[in-house]
């Protein structure tokens, strides 16, 4: 199989890190941005196509025409993703599903349609991102709804695991506790930044275990000092 990897979200602060991690390491770098986006990627990876994640027949025409140019992939990490501020009493049905179709369906769409070319291949990666306060309710109280989307892509990964239990699929998730991007920073400009996770470190990680065969369906908590 190739050592190529799908990027979803790979414009954002995440995403670039692990786009310059798997670009310097030799990965085929395949990356999916919103439509219409503002990006720099063009000179860094080695295609670009503009996808919706959260727009299931999006995600099914791009795995066909991926299909087409590129048969099997060897990697997918599901970037993708939202956050928000909220308990109970400040959170509507409306903020829920927000985070679910940001957060989960990103990354089932993906699963979905990527999922039977991977068992077919009979190897392959997808590297979901989780986050504490899904593991922590000390932490998801405050996060309601984040919280709430987020558990929902801990147990997909599980259940893609599951499903790929007697195969050479690999299911991992990465947990961080507050990535240091520009907008955390300023919208926690008290925090102590030097505690937080850099998204280069998340990138390192992800790396290792989509290049590490003995790891199988890890949970890798990113929590730097906090």
């Amino acid at each position: 199989m190739d050592r190529n990897i799908i990027i979803s979200g790979a414009a954002g602060n995440l995403g670039k890190s692990v786009v310059e991690k798997f670009k310097r390491e030799g990965f085929k770098v395949i990356a999916m941005v919103e439509p219409d986006s503002e990006h720099d990627l063009e000179e860094i990876v080695d295609d670009i196509y503009e996808v919706n994640v959260t727009d299931e027949k999006a995600v099914l025409e791009f795995s066909k025409e991926i299909s087409l140019q590129y048969g099997e992939i060897n990697t997918i990490a599901m970037l993708v993703g939202g956050f928000a501020f909220g308990g109970f009493e400040k959170t509507s049905q409306s903020d829920v599903e927000e985070m679910i179709k940001l957060n989960f369906f990103s990354a089932f769409n993906m699963v979905k349609y990527f999922l039977p070319t991977m068992k077919k291949a009979n190897q392959g990666n997808f590297l979901f991102v989780g986050a504490r306060p899904a593991l922590q309710p000390e932490d998801g109280k405050d996060v309601v709804a984040y919280a709430l989307s987020k558990g929902l892509v801990i147990q997909l990964a599980d259940l893609v695991a599951q499903e790929c239990k007697d195969l050479k699929v690999r299911s991992h998730v990465f947990v961080p506790s507050i990535i240091d991007t520009p907008q955390n920073r300023e919208a926690m400009p008290d925090g102590d930044f030097e505690e937080w996770v850099s998204a280069y470190d998340i990138a390192e990680a992800m790396h290792y275990a989509a290049t590490n065969k003995a790891l199988r369906n890890m949970t890798f908590k990113l929590y730097g000092g906090v």
